[in-house]
């Protein structure tokens, strides 16, 4: 019988996290060999099973990734922007795919998982689910049959506790209305305003960000015109479902040539 491929989760802690090392655990088609968390976290030294809430599982958190990397052909990483960095560093050397669900991260912060991604599969995506990535190439068509009499607004919820703002799906959505529309990102974003502004600019995409109570995640994109509206929804009730896309990227990154990929590749969109 052929081996399980063995998986990482970085930021073993927290609700992501948790929720990565149930699903590969239940999955069946993949091997939990590691956990790691921040140097100093209350977990490290401890059972992971344990300190979950169950009985031991002869794996100890760690906050040394290197050694954890080693023993692992994937590591799927939703943790902060300059943790990711770090971990793409040690994925790199180690060789292993790198699931990247980390969200905030800058321009300037993506760009330098460049060189990593010369030696290792980068699968980084905002949202991992398979409606959101049909909603991007939704978005993306819809943007590029529709001209600037329609103005587009992305509008985003999540629970009180995310602490960037907008998600990194409304701005993966975002470039999705970019790209149908031939134009960067960069160049056509509003997403701060308050205040007296003036009117609303021809042409770029706006984003507004809610946050409140225990709201998974739920994001609309609006092209508006005059006398015309049309809405693209989609509402997650569960984060299984961004646990899952990361197991499938994972297991899909595996034979796959070194380079930077995303969720519409692994799903053949």
């Amino acid at each position: 019988m052929n081996k399980k491929p063995g998986i990482v989760v970085t930021g073993a802690s927290g609700r992501m996290g948790q929720m990565l090392i149930e699903t590969i655990q239940a999955s069946g088609s993949a091997e939990l060999v590691g956990a790691v968390e921040r140097e100093g976290h209350a977990w490290v030294g401890k059972d992971l099973g344990e300190v979950m809430g169950g009985t031991a599982i002869g794996i100890t958190v760690t906050d040394d990734p290197i050694v954890a990397f080693s023993k692992a052909q994937a590591v799927i990483d939703f943790t902060a922007p300059k943790a990711t960095l770090e971990f793409s560093s040690i994925a790199a050397q180690a060789r292993v795919v790198h699931v990247i669900g980390t969200t905030g991260m800058s321009d300037e912060e993506i760009a330098q998982l460049e060189p990593a991604s010369r030696h290792a599969v980068i699968v980084r995506a905002g949202n991992m689910s398979l409606g959101v990535n049909l909603l991007t190439k939704l978005t993306e068509k819809v943007a590029a049959a529709l001209d600037e009499d329609f103005d587009i607004e992305i509008i985003e919820a999540h629970h009180h506790h995310k602490v960037d703002a907008p998600s990194g799906t409304a701005l993966m959505l975002g470039e999705a209305a970019a790209s149908g529309r031939g134009v960067k990102l960069s160049d056509v974003r509003d997403s701060g305003r308050d205040g007296i502004t003036g009117a609303r600019r021809k042409g770029d995409i706006g984003f507004t960000a809610i946050r409140g109570g225990d709201i998974v995640g739920e994001h609309d994109v609006l092209f508006a015109a005059a006398g015309e509206r049309i809405v693209l929804r989609h509402i997650a009730t569960d984060r299984g479902i961004f646990a899952r896309g990361a197991l499938k990227a994972a297991l899909w990154g595996l034979d796959k040539k070194p380079g930077q990929y995303d969720m519409l590749d692994v799903l053949g969109l």
